[in-house]
């Protein structure tokens, strides 16, 4: 049997080089928490997911199917009764982005699938995941492996599919779904709702980077710290919260 490792991020990769680990690897190149996730289908979804990432970021659509979509092309062409372990983190970055892979494996029944969940000693750290861990635990949550029985992947293609749609109703209902595949639910799509509140009000993310703005400090990298301690359930990185830092700073000029 083949196995194969699907890592929410070059970084890692890098780590887990640092371990006995040595299977094949398939990298999650992805933000599908920004940007438009609605398509036609499959082939759609890559046109729309080019022009969001080469309008955002700079990148240009060549290198966006070179980098990304050759990785999720792997995705869809795991060879018959492959082990697939996806190693996704808790927060609602890479939650979106597991969601995604698991809409792309969901025909596959002949793949033995496992959740790789980061082990985390202390409750303050759950959104920090594989970032806070060194080998030996790499090593043991790649032990702890949790499989995905049919209904928990119904639940992540469900989640994925309702989230396309930006079905925040459906969205609560299936947070609430128990699932050993799944942590913190509820809380996560609570956060995701709250990026999109009704008339002039701000998101949660505006309301709180505004308040470390006035409050703490306006140095760019020092926000983004105190953002990631208070609301870790995001897991943005940088380019994710310097757009709203750079309204917040024109506004202040």
């Amino acid at each position: 049997m083949r196995k194969f490792h699907i890592l929410n991020g070059d970084c890692l990769l890098e780590q887990i080089k640092t371990t006995s680990i040595d299977d094949s690897f398939i990298i999650c190149r992805e933000c599908l928490i920004n940007g438009e996730v609605k398509a036609q289908d499959l082939r759609d979804f890559w046109e729309i997911r080019a022009s969001h990432i080469a309008d955002t970021y700079h990148v240009s659509k060549d290198e966006y199917f070179t980098k990304t979509v050759s990785q999720f092309n792997q995705i869809l062409n795991l060879p018959e009764g492959s082990e697939v372990c996806l190693w996704f983190e808790n927060d609602l970055f890479c939650q979106v982005n597991m969601w995604f892979c698991l809409s792309l494996l969901t025909h596959r029944s002949d793949l033995k699938i496992f959740r790789i969940f980061p082990i985390v000693d202390n409750q303050k750290d759950i959104w920090k995941g594989f970032a806070m861990v060194d080998s030996l635990s790499l090593e043991q949550s790649y032990t702890g492996k949790t499989i995905f029985q049919k209904h928990d992947i119904e639940l992540g293609v469900n989640l994925w599919k309702a989230y396309q749609e930006n079905d925040f109703r459906e969205l609560k209902e299936l947070s609430k779904i128990d699932s050993t595949c799944f942590q913190y639910l509820e809380e996560i799509i609570q956060a995701h709702i709250e990026r999109f509140p009704s008339g002039n009000a701000l998101s949660r993310p505006e309301r709180v980077i505004q308040e470390i703005m006035k409050n703490d400090t306006t140095d760019f990298y020092s926000v983004f710290t105190l953002f990631s301690e208070r609301e870790g359930v995001y897991g943005f990185g940088d380019l994710q919260l310097k757009p709203i830092y750079d309204r917040f700073m024109k506004l202040k000029d």
